[in-house]
């Protein structure tokens, strides 16, 4: 039955609709973090849908809210106001840092991100915007170009205004400097990348706080104050792209940006947001939305479904604990992969925070070796382990459990890693 599911895939969808694995998987259920194929094998979901099943697949609580408001009221667009949308706006500009209050709901990261672009816009009244190498904000023309690896452009950019800064990517410098002793030189950059190829009077700066399909680059703990001291010098306002970073992901707060102790005035997410729901958010502050002048709607942004499958996930996070589950596990995780790292050359690099954790696939001289990271992909599916992949050259691991892990399949998946990484023919 799933070769023929998959046959089907390949015949009826676009063949750029890329899938895992070389004999792909059809996923026919799943439980907390247990998800079971056609042929009912079992396996234990480390990855969570790309970090977008943040409390636990199929969540009864979650369920069976979104399911009662599905019975209740299904779609109006936002012509229309319903309590769904109001309640969870309340809740985000509660959990939100700094005087974050306003928001304006769509679909997916893409839709969110061009929002932010737009709103900044808007508010200094310019176009040029300053993103980072390594980074990815979506699919769609204008999040494209923002984004940074050539595997994820499918066009060349039309768009102009859009620069990108060395990314603070310590492993492999750009600059070919370490830190400490680079003196953040990334970030410093910054200041002539504005100076040299932009009118000097920039719209915004865009960056998450891990670079997710970058491969989960982690900066410094200095890296944002020092660059937005630079934005802000010349006039750009900071989109925090937290679509894979938010909500208690990175563990102990709501939000990545606030282990680094600035303040975004845009903040943009998704994914984990709803717990599988697709619902987005851009958030800001009231000066900044009154900014934004014009008629505009959002067709299913607000859905009082997904606004309710969101708000139950907010509320499933905060009445579990599960942002200081995520660091308690988290921690458990990163120094289960640390010791692999120490004793295993093919793992070049550990980084991340929390539940989100990347390892870098490496051969005996540090280079790439996507080939090896593959292995270990369909290495750890075999012995029922799903895990994501990333990075410029998709050579890093990427581990992102829901928050709801406990210290058992923590275990289990960093034995199941270790044997499979001790397979590797390096």
């Amino acid at each position: 039955m799933d070769r023929d599911i998959v046959s089907r895939h390949n015949k009826y969808l676009f063949p750029a609709l890329s899938t895992y694995y070389q004999e792909p998987m059809v996923i026919e259920r799943a439980e907390g973090l247990q998800v079971w194929d056609q042929r009912g094998r079992q396996y234990l979901d480390f990855f969570g849908g790309i970090l977008t099943v943040s409390v636990g697949h199929c969540d009864p609580q979650i369920t069976e809210t979104t399911h009662s408001q599905m019975q209740k009221l299904q779609h109006t667009s936002t012509l229309y106001v319903t309590e769904p949308q109001v309640r969870l706006a309340e809740k985000l500009a509660d959990i939100t840092p700094g005087p974050l209050t306003r928001s304006f709901f769509t679909n997916s990261g893409t839709e969110a991100n061009e929002t932010a672009v737009v709103l900044a816009g808007q508010h200094t009244k310019r176009g040029e915007v300053i993103a980072l190498r390594h980074s990815y904000s979506g699919r769609s023309m204008l999040a494209m170009s923002l984004s940074a690896q050539h595997p994820w452009r499918l066009t060349e950019s039309s768009l102009g205004g859009i620069k990108h800064a060395h990314s603070p990517y310590c492993y492999r410098c750009g600059l070919g400097l370490q830190y400490p002793g680079c003196n953040l030189q990334c970030a410093r950059d910054i200041e002539e990348l504005i100076q040299t190829t932009t009118s000097g009077q920039i719209s915004a700066f865009i960056a998450e706080p891990i670079q997710g399909v970058g491969g989960f680059i982690t900066p410094p703990p200095e890296y944002f104050e020092v660059v937005l001291q630079i934005v802000r010098e010349y006039g750009g306002v900071f989109i925090c792209d937290e679509v894979q970073t938010g909500f208690g992901r990175t563990g102990q707060h709501w939000f990545g940006i606030q282990h680094w102790g600035v303040q975004p005035d845009i903040i943009t997410c998704a994914k984990g947001m709803g717990n599988g729901a697709p619902v987005a958010a851009t958030i800001t502050t009231d000066e900044i939305a009154h900014s934004l002048h014009g008629s505009t709607i959002s067709t299913f942004g607000g859905n009082p479904v997904s606004s309710t499958a969101a708000l139950a996930t907010v509320e499933a996070i905060e009445s579990r604990q599960l942002l200081q589950r995520a660091s308690e596990m988290g921690g458990r995780l990163r120094d289960g992969l640390d010791d692999i790292c120490s004793r295993y050359v093919a793992v070049g690099d550990v980084r991340g925070m929390g539940l989100m954790q990347g390892v870098e696939i490496v051969r005996q001289d540090g280079s790439p070796a996507s080939d090896l990271a593959d292995m270990v992909l369909e290495g750890a599916k075999d012995r029922r382990l799903l895990v994501g992949k990333g990075g410029l050259h998709g050579n890093t691991l990427r581990i992102a459990p829901p928050l709801s892990v406990t210290p058992e399949q923590v275990d289990c998946a960093l034995q199941t890693l270790e044997e499979t990484i001790a397979d590797l023919p390096v």
